[in-house]
């Protein structure tokens, strides 16, 4: 049986044993369903993409104000490939996070602009603070997989996250 594609609004024909049958089938005109409608906006989710955190400690500017509270966005992949031309960077590959954070953080406490050069004046636990909530955040909140051994089916976590920031 030879079957012809049918175009918008046109018969489908065939030839074949049944074509008598079929042809009288296909002449007449079938109702196509109407397309569905978009969800309203309003049923939409929304993508989260600021998120407020507090440092442990806490950065002092050079006035001895502490900033303690701040925002982190989501991380773009730019944010991520950016820093690798930073010369500083393949210089010393830990300076990553560095850089990365300094991108990525919007907003700390009343600081008109947060760059890398606040990020590396950090406290370090503040500096280790930043780069667990950076992998929560780009993550979905977790760097685990719950996975079955292929051997004996036992199932176990592994992580996925790299060991540094920037890396997965």
């Amino acid at each position: 049986m030879r079957r012809t594609a049918a175009r918008a609004g046109a018969a489908v024909t065939y030839s074949g044993p049944d074509t008598a049958e079929s042809e009288a089938e296909a002449r007449v005109p079938e109702a196509t369903p109407a397309p569905a409608a978009p969800p309203p906006l309003l049923q939409q989710d929304s993508l989260r993409t600021e998120f407020p955190f507090q440092l442990p400690r806490g950065y002092v500017d050079e006035s001895g104000t502490v900033h303690r509270d701040g925002v982190m966005r989501l991380s773009t992949a730019r944010d991520e490939l950016v820093p690798l031309r930073d010369v500083r960077v393949q210089e010393n590959p830990a300076y990553l996070s560095v850089v990365l954070l300094g991108r990525v953080i919007s907003r700390l406490g009343t600081l008109p602009m947060v760059h890398d050069g606040i990020v590396e004046n950090m406290f370090a636990s503040d500096l280790a603070f930043l780069q667990d909530f950076y992998r929560q955040i780009n993550a979905e909140g977790h760097t685990r997989a719950a996975v079955q051994c292929p051997h004996c089916s036992e199932p176990f976590e592994v992580e996925l996250g790299g060991s540094r920031l920037g890396e997965s």
